[in-house]
């Protein structure tokens, strides 16, 4: 195999990293972020017209389990931003394509393969999670629509993690209200319009996922128009595909543990009771809020710590840690406070129960203390991931999940449902002490280059 071409390598001298790039990453993405919520609630909200419970479970169920499966191929954001913005740093524009190339490439495999594997997965998931026969009916309809879009679904990921490390976030905040918004016009047209119901919803879903692939491919046309970027030679150079395969299982062990520990919080705090679970549920929405605005900010870290690494720029990449850090620690004030003085209001609105009222704003300090606790654990996860460290990453989560499991025990004996929160809190301080322990070994690698 002939070595692949280094076109577009040249002297990485990278832009100068101000406040203004940060923003100019952040607020973009905090914004595209915003749109993710509005639109699960017209799909619940376009099919609870037709005045029936099972097509609103049926929506709901449908869409969990793509979810859980799409989630599973999350590494492919993180992984795509971290490499692409290091090869944008050292100035390798035809890697830097090449990257988006293998990323859409594996993709494609791997929503192709959701689709053969359909049959199994839908019987697992309903076996796991089972529903009413007319839930489960409708859902299957949903279903068999909405895997159709796995391919486009997939390669989003690739392209939003690209259009990242290349600081184009105006473009993912753009491919972002594409996606919904189309969505949101289809959903009332088809199930409002012309009555289709579930099928309906599911059909929006699927245009507006393929289009907004189709208009994502676009928004990176120059890098996959860059013949050297998709030379088979390079696309299949073994050093880049094994780096490439390395740091994605190593993102996505660290998120499946991650998920995990979230998943526990969820079943433990349902054996306090329907209330408490309630109030857990409805706290929880707070520190849904807080991870779609911190995520600009990490994000932020993950394209301009990628580029400094790239450079290998020692300077570069300590400003660009602390510039995304200090925007972070902002937003996570800003956030606290907001908490704090709105909750009562904000728990009023979404829990009508006053028990569940009442003991989620007994529990609004653990959730404002999780959100300032976490953000360290946020930014060091995007410093880590810009840097490709993902190892450590990796390392550090097992240990953090460790300690967070051996605190459920003695914390929820100590004090129930109040443990619980404090066991979260654990696990957030956890991850941010054992990143950063890590942190002299990445200070090393930037120096040494």
């Amino acid at each position: 195999m002939t070595a692949p071409s280094r076109e577009g390598v040249g002297a990485a001298r990278p832009a100068p990293v101000t406040h203004g790039r940060v923003l100019r990453i952040a607020l973009p993405i905090v914004l595209a972020n915003a749109t993710v919520p509005i639109l699960g609630a017209v799909d619940t909200g376009v099919v609870g017209q037709m005045g029936e419970a099972a097509p609103i479970g049926a929506v709901g169920v449908g869409a969990i389990v793509l979810t859980s499966v799409y989630w599973i191929f999350g590494f492919l954001r993180m992984g795509t931003t971290g490499l692409a913005a290091q090869a944008a740093g050292a100035g390798d524009r035809a890697e830097t394509g090449a990257i988006l190339w293998r990323g859409l490439i594996l993709a494609g495999l791997a929503g192709l393969a959701l689709i053969a594997l359909q049959g199994p997965l839908v019987w697992a998931a309903f076996r796991l999670a089972p529903a009413s026969d007319a839930v489960e009916e409708l859902a299957r309809q949903y279903l068999a629509i909405r895997i159709w879009g796995a391919p486009a679904t997939i390669a989003l990921y690739a392209v939003t993690g690209w259009l990242i490390a290349t600081e184009r976030a105006r473009g993912v905040l753009g491919l972002q209200l594409w996606i919904n918004g189309l969505n949101i016009a289809l959903d009332l047209w088809f199930v409002l319009g012309l009555g289709w119901g579930v099928g309906g919803v599911a059909m929006a879903t699927l245009i507006a996922e393929w289009t907004g692939l189709a208009l994502g491919l676009w928004l990176c046309r120059d890098a996959l128009a860059l013949p050297a970027a998709r030379a088979w030679g390079r696309l299949t150079d073994r050093g880049p595909l094994a780096r490439m395969l390395s740091v994605n299982t190593d993102i996505m062990i660290r998120s499946v543990l991650l998920q995990a520990s979230f998943t526990a919080f969820v079943f433990i705090g349902a054996g306090f009771g329907d209330v408490p679970l309630a109030a857990n549920q409805v706290l929880f929405q707070f520190l849904a809020i807080a991870a779609y605005a911190l995520d600009g900010f990490a994000f932020a870290a993950e394209a301009l710590v990628g580029q400094a690494v790239g450079a290998r720029a020692r300077a570069a990449f300590r400003r660009a840690a602390s510039l995304a850090s200090l925007w972070g620690l902002g937003a996570a004030l800003a956030l606290a406070a907001a908490f704090w003085l709105g909750g009562p209001w904000l728990i009023e609105l979404m829990a009508k129960e006053p028990e569940v009222q009442a003991v989620a704003r007994a529990l609004l300090p653990w959730v404002v203390a999780t959100v300032l606790l976490s953000l360290a654990a946020y930014m060091l996860d995007g410093i880590f991931i810009g840097a490709t460290e993902t190892r450590a990453m990796r390392n550090a989560m097992l240990v953090s999940v460790a300690i967070y499991a051996a605190a459920l025990p003695v914390l929820i004996a100590l004090a129930g449902n109040d443990g619980l929160w404090a066991a979260l809190i654990v696990l957030a301080v956890a991850r941010a002490v054992t990143l950063g322990l890590a942190w002299p070994r990445l200070e090393r690698r930037v120096a040494a280059g």
